[in-house]
């Protein structure tokens, strides 16, 4: 695979998608197409606008008989990579529901980047990394108000008195392909949300594309009262999925 050194690759100015494939089907592949295009509008990015097309033309010559995989696109101003690779959370993952902690980094709700799925992405994955050695499965990142923002590689939904909550966009997140499907489909409340209200949650979930809707455990070892509302919209979404 050649790659051309330019600004997205030297500094970050470049985009990337990664997209569940069910059964070959590239899942909300729309949404995934809206997302990077505005995208490169919003950060004025020389980048040709990715066309449905082209996804199908690398689907269609890159076929495989696997039920889960993720397709990764990364776009910069002379590159245009298309890489699947392995799918990797497994049904245990959804059996034990995942364990979070509080990130020490702060998120930046000042800068455009933190709006958009850029190759500016080592805060996430270095967190990630510390969180996994401390025996965790998600960091939560606080904002400079020290409002409740997102995972690492996730969005964050909290529950409470059964009424859904999420931070709304201006504290500092990405808006979640999935995190949309949520908001489209249920009665959710997107509002600024400190430690202590994330801390009076009855359950938690977290989404992203690739685990669609991922019940919660526990937070910083203190273990919820329940999973149920998170498991009956995981079910609903495994529905949808399986049948589309």
């Amino acid at each position: 695979m050649l790659i051309e050194l330019d600004d997205g690759f030297s500094f970050g100015l470049g985009l990337f998608e990664t997209i569940l494939l069910y059964k070959g089907k590239a899942v909300f592949l729309n949404e995934h197409l809206v997302r990077i295009n505005q995208s490169i509008i919003d950060l004025d990015l020389n980048i040709d606008k990715l066309e449905k097309d082209e996804v199908y033309r690398y689907l269609e010559t890159n076929k495989s008989e696997l039920e889960h995989e993720v397709l990764k696109i990364v776009l910069t101003e002379k590159n245009r990579l298309f890489i699947k690779r392995a799918y990797t959370y497994t049904d245990e993952d959804y059996k034990r529901a995942f364990s979070l902690n509080i990130s020490k980094v702060q998120r930046n709700e000042s800068s455009i980047f933190t709006f958009h799925k850029t190759l500016n992405y080592a805060d996430n994955i270095f967190e990630k990394k510390k969180s996994k050695k401390l025996g965790y499965d998600e960091p939560i990142f606080l904002n400079s108000r020290s409002l409740v923002t997102e995972g690492a590689t996730s969005n964050i939904f909290i529950i409470v008195n059964n009424e859904i909550y999420t931070p709304k966009l201006s504290s500092g997140l990405l808006n979640g392909i999935i995190r949309q499907y949520i908001i489209s489909n249920y009665p959710v409340i997107e509002t600024d949300i400190d430690l202590e209200f994330l801390n009076k949650a009855d359950e938690i979930f977290l989404t992203n594309s690739l685990f669609g809707i991922m019940p919660v455990s526990s937070l910083e070892n203190k273990k919820l009262k329940s999973q149920k509302i998170s498991r009956e919209i995981l079910s609903k979404y495994l529905t949808i999925i399986s049948e589309n």
